[in-house]
């Protein structure tokens, strides 16, 4: 009899650990959607003022900006930010998505052993280095070898520039996420694609990036994220210029680069202040929006490819 009520009461004892760890997670849980909550109602309340007196679309589609005559246009800001982005990751992904194929696939132990550690202080470096590096030898570059074949002239100080210092700082952590998910693949599939004679370019084409395709997309999301967000590098290298860009060697000036600049100067003005949070308001929502509809895509992906 004491022994069943010592199981008994090991046994509720378990069941209220059990709880009290669901309860601490949901609360955890509640606790970070609260804070993304808190963060959007803070943005909208900061910028409402702007809105009440200039309409969101106008805002979002007019180009002008002229904040001492009441102009607040953000179109080439944003288009600035989409294009700097893009252009990153179009540049980062193939390589990331390469060199992450040949260290798990086909790279020494040796090999692995240098590389990692050298993705690793990249990833470490401060975004300052990245944007000190860019000046003196990316914008130069541009400005002077590869510009005069595409333009009459230019500064250096571009979208490309941009996107070529912001795709060199994603490759560590894109680099790094593709080698946890190729390392997730089980290596029977890889010996069953052998036994039937692929080669292994054929294995890690049709195999292991086919199985790790759903992580991939998250991968290249987070990626997206982190370069539409980043500030001091972008700052350095695009020229900071109210402009819409129609070229690569067109000078730029993202979303991030505008409120680093202009906030700690302008808070004397209320409306100037209120358009910089308009502008954290939009990049908030972008980033927000871009995130919930690749949720979406990847659902459907993981369910065409676990079909």
């Amino acid at each position: 009899m004491e022994v069943f009520d010592r199981q008994r009461s090991l046994l509720k004892r378990r069941i209220l650990r059990d709880r009290a760890a669901k309860t601490v997670m949901q609360t955890l849980t509640g606790v970070s959607l609260l804070i993304l909550f808190l963060m959007g109602a803070g943005l909208y309340f900061k910028s409402a003022p702007m809105m009440e007196t200039h309409s969101v679309w106008k805002l979002l589609t007019d180009s002008e900006w002229s904040p001492l005559s009441g102009q607040f246009g953000f179109f080439s800001f944003i288009l600035s930010s989409v294009y700097v982005t893009l252009l990153a990751v179009c540049i980062a992904l193939p390589v990331s998505l390469l060199t992450a194929l040949f260290l798990t696939e086909n790279a020494m132990s040796w090999v692995k052993k240098l590389v990692f550690p050298v993705l690793d202080i990249l990833a470490g470096i401060p975004s300052v280095v990245y944007g000190v590096w860019g000046t003196l030898i990316i914008v130069p570059f541009i400005a002077d070898v590869l510009g005069p074949y595409f333009t009459d002239y230019t500064s250096g100080y571009t979208v490309l520039a941009g996107g070529i210092v912001l795709s060199v700082m994603i490759v560590p952590l894109l680099v790094s996420l593709f080698i946890e998910l190729f390392s997730t693949v089980p290596k029977d599939f890889r010996e069953a694609s052998a036994s039937l004679g692929a080669t292994r370019w054929q294995t890690s084409r049709l195999v292991v990036l086919r199985k790790a395709m759903p992580g991939i997309i998250a991968a290249v999301v987070l990626s997206i994220s982190k370069a539409f967000g980043e500030t001091l590098a972008v700052l350095m290298v695009c020229g900071n210029m109210v402009e819409t860009p129609a070229s690569l060697f067109d000078s730029c000036y993202p979303l991030p680069a505008l409120i680093a600049n202009n906030y700690g100067e302008m808070l004397s003005m209320p409306m100037y202040e209120s358009a910089l949070m308009f502008a954290a308001l939009v990049m908030f929502v972008i980033i927000f929006i871009f995130n919930a509809l690749s949720r979406v895509v990847l659902h459907r992906v993981e369910k065409s490819f676990n079909a």
